[in-house]
């Protein structure tokens, strides 16, 4: 058996709507927004009793998925937004841009900051790590050539 795709990275954030505007800006739109609790989710998950409310950003090729989360019960339990990168655990999703320079500087507005320089890397890729909306780490990269 082999896995047939990878539809969606999820990441809980606190405010919902300053994070589709950050993604929404990056270029990713938003497929559709709902309130997800019940039972059954709660057996999915393991957090029995829950209630989120989700948004679905999909990437301009409509191939990618990041499902943004916002927990309303229970409380949110730890916070993993401010650790370095060198912490294990999620670490960053990383998204291919057209014009790095451009995309920091029309994020900048929303919060964002680059975590410490925009590099080349061998010619091939400008690279560099930014903290967007609540610490969410966000990889760009510019194909070069």
């Amino acid at each position: 058996m082999t896995v047939k795709r990878m539809d969606n990275v999820a990441i809980a954030v606190e405010d919902l709507d300053a994070s589709i505007e950050f993604f929404s800006a990056i270029g990713l739109s938003l497929e559709g927004r709902m309130v997800v609790e019940g039972d059954w989710s709660g057996r999915v998950t393991g957090v029995r009793g829950q209630r989120v409310e989700v948004a679905m950003m999909k990437t301009p090729d409509d191939i990618s998925r990041i499902e943004l989360t916002r927990f309303d019960f229970p409380a949110v339990v730890s916070d993993h937004r401010t650790a370095p990168v060198n912490s294990l655990g999620y670490m960053r999703v990383m998204f291919t841009v057209e014009d790095i320079e451009d995309t920091v500087t029309s994020l900048r507005p929303l919060g964002a900051t680059v975590v410490d320089e925009i590099v080349d890397y061998q010619g091939i890729y400008r690279l560099c790590y930014i903290r967007g909306p609540e610490g969410i780490l966000i990889g760009l990269a510019q194909e070069l050539g």
